[in-house]
């Protein structure tokens, strides 16, 4: 049984850093893209970064290139996203999804295991 399961996130002021964690069970990163998603109130669901099956290839959202890097320790079996200069933009729930599906990238469609959620949120 896949679950995945965020933390990390809280209340940072603008230009400040945050590590989320994804920890998850009945994934093996070789066989499992993973991704980060996020959602603001009132916005649809936006990809933010991926990451595929093996991890030797990553993608990012435009509005977070260069600011958050995606991350993954097999031997924890945890995911990671780290994200630096923060903006208020960034505020959003937070979400980790694993996929199956080759090439799944930021399309969230293509995730089947999604956790909770954990909240970011940047004060200016």
């Amino acid at each position: 049984q896949v679950q995945v399961v965020e933390s990390g996130g809280g209340l940072v002021q603008a230009g400040g850093s945050l590590r989320l964690s994804c920890t998850t069970s009945g994934v093996t990163f070789d066989q499992y893209g993973m991704g980060w998603f996020r959602q603001a109130p009132g916005k649809q669901r936006e990809g933010v970064a991926a990451i595929c099956r093996g991890g030797y290839a990553d993608s990012y959202a435009d509005s977070v290139k260069g600011r958050f890097t995606i991350s993954q320790d097999n031997a924890k079996n945890t995911l990671y996203l780290q994200m630096n200069s923060l903006k208020p933009e960034d505020t959003a729930m937070y979400y980790c999804a694993a996929s199956q599906i080759a090439g799944a990238g930021l399309m969230g469609g293509w995730y089947k295991y999604w956790g909770q959620g954990t909240q970011v949120t940047v004060s200016s």
